[in-house]
């Protein structure tokens, strides 16, 4: 049985969470989530490989990982090559699908792909070296928010979605020369799939989870445990870097798909 770690800094991570449990449900599944500095794509990168290599580097001397999933976007456009270097063990990013949507464009589409994601990942030089790579011949236009992810985490607290302003964000893509294919580019975004295809009807949905599933599974069978854990069933850690009222809200989201008890995780703190 191995341990995985799947990282965000809040629910987005529960998109990739999902598919890969769906694939390996005999594991054993750590979470980690970083409210103390939400949202990542607001921070610059200095602040964001930073902050990731610190808690990276604290929690993997505190706990059995085998695979590490950096369940959010951002941070895997920009701290993957840190991390590698840092660690020992198989770190797996999420980056944005534009092979994949690029693909689906040019056999079903109009050869117009959107990618919707934060605005540190839209402005990443590894997604524009993404779109010259797998989509150079296409129209791709983005959007880069951050209200989604605001959104996404309000929805799965159980408030409604504002469509307005859903609406409002992605005004340039809801006319007859919007894009027939869109890149969920940041792991919140799929939670909020049934309101974006209310808005964008007709449009093709692309995200990373089930590759990501794939991806792990691979390393798995590839034999990168450390060896025998010492749980002896599928078991589930769940923690936060702060212990506040909305972390305690958001526990109770995870405990729904599975994952918990919610404990605090202070970096520097033994």
């Amino acid at each position: 049985m191995a341990s995985i770690l799947l990282f965000d800094s809040g629910v987005g991570g529960l998109s990739v969470y999902r598919e890969i449990h769906k694939a390996l449900p005999g594991q054993h599944y750590l979470y980690l989530f970083d409210n103390a500095f939400f949202p990542y794509g607001e921070l610059s990168e200095p602040q964001l490989v930073a902050r990731v290599e610190q808690l990276f580097a604290d929690f993997c001397a505190r706990h059995r990982v085998d695979i590490a999933v950096i369940a959010c976007n951002t941070a895997s456009t920009h701290v993957l090559p840190a991390l590698r270097r840092l660690l020992s063990i198989p770190v797996v990013g999420v980056v944005p699908a534009i092979k994949p949507a690029a693909e689906h464009s040019r056999r079903y589409g109009r050869g117009r792909v959107g990618l919707l994601a934060t605005p540190g990942t839209v402005s990443r030089r590894y997604t524009a070296d993404l779109i010259r790579d797998f989509a150079a011949d296409l129209d791709v236009s983005l959007i880069g928010t951050s209200d989604l992810v605001r959104m996404a985490e309000e929805k799965v607290s159980g408030k409604r979605v504002d469509l307005a302003r859903l609406a409002e964000v992605l005004a340039p893509w809801r006319s007859a020369n919007g894009p027939d294919t869109v890149v969920l580019g940041c792991t919140h975004f799929p939670l909020l799939l049934e309101e974006l295809q209310q808005l964008l009807p007709g449009v093709t949905f692309v995200d990373s989870g089930a590759a990501i599933a794939r991806r792990v599974g691979a390393l798995l069978a590839s034999g990168v445990t450390h060896g025998e854990t010492t749980n002896p069933a599928p078991s589930t850690a769940l923690f936060c870097t702060r212990l506040n009222d909305r972390a305690r809200a958001q526990a109770r989201i995870f405990e729904h798909e599975g994952l918990g008890p919610l404990r605090l995780f202070e970096p520097g703190h033994s």
